[in-house]
């Protein structure tokens, strides 16, 4: 059963901590690793720029708009392709374990985002115009 009361809180709750591991994520890649080692280690590894600018892109929507609740299921969708393949990444690396660097904690995000497209903005999100395909048009006699 779902609680009709408290469900709005549980969305709002969950977008909070999805900005939270955002927001760690870029705090890390800029302040703690720096940017540009980090940009570069990724590129040595083999992975494409365009990769990694929408791997960016991504970390700084979902920070922003996930707290404010702006277009929250759109920005969770286009997440998941990123902790995909961050999952992927640890997986082959790591294997499962979180302990031991795997993908145990990029997997529990990617739940987490999929929960939140399907929950929506939750509770205290900002108010913003529809996409255009999300209005309606008025109903003709």
């Amino acid at each position: 059963m779902i609680d009709n009361r408290t469900a709005p809180y549980a969305a709002l709750v969950l977008r909070l901590g999805l900005s939270f591991f955002f927001f760690a994520h870029l705090i890390r890649k800029f302040a703690v690793i720096g940017f540009d080692p980090w940009w570069a280690g990724l590129i040595k590894q083999g992975y494409p720029g365009v990769v990694l600018g929408y791997t960016v892109a991504i970390e700084f929507a979902g920070a922003l708009l996930l707290l404010l609740g702006v277009y929250t299921r759109y920005v969770s969708l286009l997440s998941l392709p990123v902790l995909l393949a961050v999952a992927n990444h640890w997986m082959v690396r790591k294997g499962f374990w979180f302990a031991d660097g795997g993908m145990e904690f990029p997997l529990a995000w990617v739940f987490m985002l999929i929960a939140q497209v399907l929950l929506g903005d939750g509770a205290y999100a900002l108010r913003v115009p529809a996409l255009f395909w999300e209005r309606t048009q008025p109903a003709t006699a």
